[in-house]
């Protein structure tokens, strides 16, 4: 399995792709910029199958529809942020003075935890609430990641002063559901440099680390 990272955006969230042998691929988070998303996968000749968003935030989805009208292919997001795709109050854009976003409702909602898949592909959603209420992760345990969003980052945690969100629920998300995978797990986040789960237990500041 391989992967790209690419920062997008003012704020550069990390939309990921990740293919596999037969150049499959899935797009996580694509946040901006759809240009340079089109181009990479145009340059290595991808197949896209699906967009997978950890949450709904502005910053994570600016490019959602024209990677869905580019490529033909269903978007997935936890039910709880069904409506805030379309909704700039909801998904912050009406707040941060960047142009407000609406896109269209996902076409596969996820109500639960478990195995989701998606042609070869076989991910473990885990809910990660707390930086907003229908936060996921998505771990694919055989090679040994998480797409973790904007709940665990880098020597950081998401923030929690947005609608939804709750600090305590966070923790308790990071510690239940994260930080039990294997130590060298490798995390990517929604912002910043990939890290691993043990790295963040030995050493952030924001889990005692």
């Amino acid at each position: 399995m391989k992967w790209k990272q690419l920062p997008v955006g003012p704020i550069q969230t990390n939309c990921y792709i990740l293919w596999n042998d037969e150049k499959d691929c899935l797009i996580f988070d694509p946040g901006a910029e759809f240009h340079r998303l089109h181009a990479f996968i145009g340059e290595n000749g991808l197949k896209p199958h699906a967009v997978l968003l950890t949450h709904a935030h502005f910053d994570h989805i600016g490019a959602l529809d024209a990677v869905r009208d580019a490529y033909k292919i269903p978007a997935y997001v936890h039910q709880k942020e069904e409506m805030w795709l379309g909704d700039p109050g909801q998904n912050g854009s009406y707040f941060f003075g960047m142009g407000e976003i609406n896109a269209r409702g996902a076409e596969k909602l996820i109500t639960e935890e478990g195995i989701l898949k998606i042609g070869a592909f076989s991910l473990h959603v885990l809910e990660t609430p707390g930086h907003s209420p229908g936060s996921v992760s998505y771990w694919l345990p055989e090679h040994n990641i998480v797409f973790a969003g904007d709940a665990l980052f880098s020597g950081s945690i998401g923030r929690t002063d947005l609608p939804g969100g709750d600090h305590g629920v966070l923790l308790e998300s990071i510690h239940t559901k994260l930080l039990v995978l294997q130590p060298d797990t490798i995390v990517f986040p929604g912002h910043g440099p990939q890290t691993t789960i043990g790295a963040e237990k030995d050493s952030n500041p924001f889990l005692g680390g």
